[in-house]
């Protein structure tokens, strides 16, 4: 036996593209909304953050800033790491840019960087340019000593000891040539 049919029941009208995305935005989660107060772009140390981004994924866009940096500095500035990084407060943006800038006095010193520097001897955590400009001055000097890993960056081989018997060929032709 068939169920019988609801005789009172309309059909339901066509969804018009807004309306679609209504739905879908209900159905993933509430849609929050910004506030006026938020900054889709936040500056700190020189560089541009998406304010959309949480505070603890925002830090990595600096450059020298990676996971652990970026989780010790929060956790030290007692500011939510799930929190969007555009809804922080102006002082509290100032405090994380203070503690990222000063991250070599209060880290351990294994976990920095640059460990006893080449010309001063001290131990630094370097951002941004000052990273790339440091980093090209070592390839540099590495290479007028003409030490093995001088050699190797200016030929252009591996470095570090990898394999390049099989791996790491530019621009030629691999495998069997037949006649």
């Amino acid at each position: 036996m068939a169920a019988p049919v609801a005789a009172n029941k309309k059909p339901a009208a066509p969804q018009t593209p807004a309306d679609k995305k209504k739905s879908a935005a209900g159905k993933k989660g509430s849609a929050k909304t910004e506030g006026d107060d938020f900054n889709y772009i936040v500056r700190m140390a020189n560089t541009d953050i998406d304010g959309q981004k949480y505070t603890v994924i925002g830090l990595q866009s600096i450059k020298g800033v990676g996971k652990r940096v970026s989780q010790i500095v929060v956790k030290k500035a007692n500011v939510n790491p799930s929190e969007k990084i555009g809804s922080l407060k102006d002082e509290q943006v100032a405090e994380l840019e203070k503690l990222v800038l000063q991250y070599v006095e209060y880290a351990p010193s294994w976990a920095i960087n640059r460990q006893n520097d080449y010309e001063t001897g001290n131990d630094m955590h370097l951002f941004g340019n000052d990273l790339d400009i440091i980093q090209k001055d070592d390839i540099n000097r590495m290479k007028m000593v003409r030490s093995y890993r001088g050699i190797r960056h200016d030929t252009n081989h591996k470095v570090r000891g990898q394999r390049t018997r099989s791996n790491g060929r530019k621009g030629l032709a691999c495998g069997v040539q037949r006649k």
